[in-house]
């Protein structure tokens, strides 16, 4: 673990962007510690996500506490490992305190729990430090995991993962997604385990809900003097989350289909990456941030180079494509899926509970090269309605997540 850390360090060193943001974070929560300005009186919860996308699934738990726990001692601390969540959660409105959580030692674990005092902690999904469950274990504050997943080929199920089967039992109680991850816990010894699903179901539901309007995707997508939107003269892919592997099939499909309609929103919009774009799309293209001072008749891509708009923007589209799978995976496949689309994503998808599922009913897609991403964009056009209803069946299927865990912890 210290090795790990001093990898880190020496990351931040060489100018890693992300790197030097964690150091700099760890450094303030240290400072914070030190000083005993970290934490203001009361009863606090503390919720633990690594990232953004673990923090959506803490998040209905969060909203559903603020809204219905009326104890005026309760305050709500948001930690998070990554500096990509961090940065894009850290004005988080209902939560009390947003920080880094300091490196998992055991020095550091002491520290923040003796200047926090929590009166519970609720970890998300993967995230399991040796330090803090232990601290927490030996204080005897109450501990969960929620929205947890767990797959045979992990340390806890190996013949020598004695030590790391014992961190799973400081867990006050385990809420896990699955039926799967339920059994590979029973055979280990562990019964307080309920399965109660993934709160991100439920996530993606209310910001569907919730979905805004955006003037120019309707513009786009059907240019109006009137300002009524009706339906799209062109069919309309939108994807999501895109890398250059993602970019490059799409770029090729559009070329071979000229009645089609692109909404790309790349994962990563810094100059280096659009520049990319551009290269791949020849320049044929409009960006969101320019496009009131452009006539968007008769423009084919649209790239929106700006954040917090992809979940409002599927609801434009016949079909989604998310981008990741070239890589280390793929990103959230649930928020397109709960507007009714088919989901086309690339072959790295099997540690994806949610992908699978989409998989199993139909509406998930997945694709290992052009020939099979066009294949199956043309299928996925032509039969978006069928396909989409799917999509929503399996949504429904999987609802109730958070009702179950807070009524389990909260009440």
């Amino acid at each position: 673990m210290h090795l790990y850390f001093l990898l880190i360090r020496i990351a931040a060193l060489f100018g890693h962007r992300k790197a030097k943001l964690l150091v700099a974070g760890q450094r303030n929560a240290r400072a914070d510690l030190r000083e005993n300005k970290a934490f203001e009186p009361g009863e606090w919860i503390w919720f633990h996500a690594a990232s953004v996308g673990e923090f959506e699934q803490a998040r209905p738990i969060i909203e559903k506490l603020r809204a219905t726990n009326k104890n005026p001692n309760h305050k709500i601390l948001v930690t998070f490992f990554s500096p990509s969540g961090y940065e894009l959660r850290k004005n988080y409105d209902l939560a009390d305190k947003v920080m880094y959580l300091p490196f998992a030692t055991r020095r550091n674990a002491k520290r923040f729990l003796d200047a926090l005092q929590p009166k519970m902690a609720i970890f998300v999904k993967y995230e399991f430090w040796p330090a803090y469950l232990r601290q927490l274990h030996k204080r005897s504050i109450p501990t969960y995991l929620i929205s947890g997943i767990f797959r045979p080929k992990q340390l806890f199920f190996r013949p020598w993962g004695g030590w790391y089967r014992r961190l799973l039992n400081h867990f006050s109680h385990l809420f896990v997604q699955d039926q799967a991850s339920a059994a590979l816990l029973q055979k280990i010894g562990l019964t307080n385990v309920t399965v109660a699903g993934d709160t991100r179901f439920d996530r993606v539901k209310e910001i569907a809900d919730r979905s805004k309007q955006i003037p120019v995707v309707e513009q786009f997508i059907k240019p109006s003097s009137n300002g009524i939107i009706q339906t799209p003269d062109s069919p309309v892919i939108v994807a999501g989350s895109t890398w250059v592997p993602d970019e490059m099939l799409l770029a090729q499909y559009l070329d071979e289909h000229e009645e089609v309609k692109l909404i790309l929103v790349p994962h990563e919009i810094d100059k280096a990456h659009l520049h990319m774009v551009f290269q791949i799309f020849q320049g044929r293209y409009v960006r969101f941030t320019e496009a009131t001072q452009v006539n968007l008749a008769h423009v084919r891509v649209l790239v929106i180079d700006t954040v917090g708009l992809l979940s409002s923007i599927y609801r434009y589209g016949q079909v989604a494509y998310v981008g990741g799978g070239f890589g280390v995976g793929i990103h959230n496949t649930l928020e397109p899926a709960v507007f009714g689309m088919p989901v086309l994503f690339g072959p790295n998808y099997q540690h994806f509970r949610e992908a699978k599922g989409l998989a199993a009913c139909g509406a998930g897609l997945p694709v290992k090269d052009y020939k099979t991403f066009a294949a199956t964009m043309d299928m996925a056009l032509d039969k978006h309605d069928e396909l989409g209803l799917k999509a929503k069946e399996y949504i429904s299927s999987e609802l109730g997540a958070t009702e179950c865990i807070y009524n389990q912890i909260f009440k």
